[in-house]
């Protein structure tokens, strides 16, 4: 999909109801216009598209217009960047987080943790290499989005939830109710089918994560590599790249933010040091009450 998005921010079309917002909605929407117009307008920009709704979304959370928790969503293709993008955001509010004593400031839920478990497949076929030969992995039916969906709304809501943990090792086994997930101020999650239609309304912020195929397919050989997937890579990756034109791709357009998986990694956590201090600039814990 490189070079069919184009950079798109036009803060003029942005709709606010000024009439009824508070001043802090009103100073926070301004600096995040300029945040994001100067970071779309710059060299090597992390970001390929930014929708008009994006910074009323943030600026209502931001405030605590909305008064409740809030929701990220990040997909993309395999070996996209997604989950190293996901973790620097994490870190980044994390340790913004420890600086100011705020607790329970972000939740993920890994989408990967999901599949269901076909670890008596991987021991009848004799090896994972043999299993996913034979089991597709890159469609969203192979994952229970609506245990996902549903973990989500209830830490929305205010719930604790046990999270299933799902082994990336090759056995395909999958345990329920294994973490604890405490309702936070921020759930954040990534996967290939996070933005999916049985799942992508959760999400109050939806994240697709670009990058070109040449730097896909050298990052899914290391990969493959590290999990022994021996001879059958070829196919894996040809299978997951073509599946991937029929249930990822066509997701970019449920998304309001489209990234480069190929910016440089602490451009990320600048562009969010950026809106945190913003996030310092209003009555902090006003602010921080619902949000960050």
């Amino acid at each position: 999909m490189q070079n069919t998005i184009t950079k798109t921010f036009n803060s003029n079309k942005i709709s606010f109801m000024d009439n009824n917002i508070n001043n802090s909605f009103y100073f926070i929407k301004k600096r995040l216009e300029k945040v994001f117009l100067e970071e779309m307008e710059s060299e090597n920009s992390i970001f390929r598209m930014v929708s008009n709704s994006v910074i009323q979304k943030m600026a209502m959370f931001l405030s605590g217009s909305a008064k409740r928790a809030c929701s990220i969503g990040i997909a993309g293709e395999t070996a996209s960047g997604k989950s190293t993008i996901a973790y620097d955001i994490i870190d980044t509010l994390e340790t913004f987080a420890i600086e100011f004593g705020i607790n329970d400031l972000i939740t993920r839920i890994n989408t990967d943790d999901y599949y269901y478990d076909r670890s008596d497949m991987v021991k009848a076929a004799g090896s994972f290499a043999e299993f996913a030969k034979h089991y597709d992995l890159d469609i969203p039916q192979a994952l229970e989005l609506s245990l996902m969906k549903k973990h989500i709304k209830a830490l929305l809501s205010g719930e604790k939830v046990y999270l299933p943990k799902y082994d990336m090792s090759g056995t395909a086994k999958r345990e329920d109710n294994v973490t604890l997930a405490v309702p936070s101020k921020i759930v954040i999650s990534e996967g290939l089918f996070t933005l999916t239609e049985d799942v992508v309304d959760a999400f109050d912020f939806k994240i697709y994560v670009d990058v070109s195929s040449d730097v896909q397919k050298e990052r899914f050989y290391r990969r493959a590599n590290e999990r022994n997937l021996g001879s059958s890579v070829d196919e894996v990756y040809k299978n997951a790249s073509d599946k991937a034109k029929i249930h990822i791709y066509p997701t970019v357009h449920n998304a309001d933010i489209i990234l480069s998986g190929e910016a440089d990694r602490q451009a990320y956590k600048n562009f969010i040091n950026k809106i945190l201090d913003i996030v310092k600039e209003v009555h902090f814990k006003n602010v921080f009450l619902y949000c960050v």
